[in-house]
């Protein structure tokens, strides 16, 4: 649905689950994992600018995009041993990893149960620490969380998105993830592949992604990462600052609401995060 230079794999799970992947470019390798409910294609100003320097691999998760739909495994840490797996599996080293939104947290995970094996960087692209506003954080927690859902609207959300017959609680959401200044045809596109993933699913996806607290990792981040948030985005960007200053060799970056600063500025605005995350790698 983008225009993308890149080519089609797959790679098979431990249990048996076909993933698909975007491959572009040689050199070393550059991971990119996607969003809840999105999918590598929405990499497509990335995959495109990276690959002239990189080896650029966008995985769509289980259930999410051209990737089979099981019937189980939508955990974080199944999808953070799914990625585990791709890298051991094609034999990647000195690997850049990129997560954004819900890949951040995939990408925790992974580094929770695997440390940074085979890893050289991280990219961690506006996702708070921990989602779940409840009543064990102390109002510092809060901040440090950036939490957004209370347990109310939590549940809320899911039986909400189970029921999601005609798509209108999925058009909602994700439309208000994006800048009214930002190009309707990126929005529809964006929309189109969310409903890739069955939306059973990803409401069982999401009310697990709700419920992890990452905020003891970020200390424990050995490699250097760069954190990027946006003022237009829903998720408090003071928390992307927090979790930066937390990580060893970590950095931030948060863009303006007026420079297409919102949960997508990396499709609002590709130029300005494609060179911000060059600056990075180099």
């Amino acid at each position: 649905m983008f225009d993308i230079n890149a080519v089609r794999k797959s790679f098979t799970t431990s249990d048996g689950v076909n993933l698909r992947y975007l491959e572009a470019g040689t050199g070393q390798p550059f991971v990119m994992i996607p969003g809840w409910s999105q999918t590598a294609d929405q990499w497509h100003s990335q995959i495109n600018h990276f690959s002239k320097t990189h080896r650029v691999l966008a995985l769509d998760m289980r259930g999410h995009g051209e990737s089979d739909k099981p019937a189980h495994g939508y955990r974080i840490y199944r999808l953070s041993k799914d990625v585990r797996e791709f890298i051991e599996g094609l034999d990647l080293t000195d690997v850049i990893l990129m997560g954004h939104s819900m890949g951040c947290s995939v990408l925790w995970g992974l580094y929770d149960l695997y440390g940074a094996d085979r890893v050289s960087k991280f990219v961690f692209v506006d996702e708070p620490p921990s989602l779940s506003n409840n009543s064990t954080l102390t109002p510092e927690g809060l901040t440090q969380a950036g939490a957004i859902f209370t347990p109310e609207a939590t549940f809320g959300t899911v039986v909400a998105l189970a029921a999601d017959a005609d798509g209108s609680v999925t058009t909602g959401f994700v439309t208000g993830m994006f800048t009214p200044d930002c190009p309707k045809e990126i929005v529809e596109k964006s929309i189109a592949l969310n409903f890739k993933f069955p939306r059973d699913k990803a409401a069982e996806l999401v009310l697990d992604h709700i419920h992890n607290d990452w905020r003891d990792v970020m200390a424990r981040i050995t490699v250097p990462a760069l954190c990027i948030g946006g003022k237009g985005s829903f998720v408090p960007w003071t928390s992307v600052v927090w979790q930066a200053e937390q990580i060893p060799n970590g950095e931030h970056d948060i863009f303006e609401a007026s420079d297409g600063g919102s949960h997508f500025m990396f499709m609002e605005n590709p130029s300005q995060f494609n060179a911000r995350v060059e600056r990075f790698l180099k």
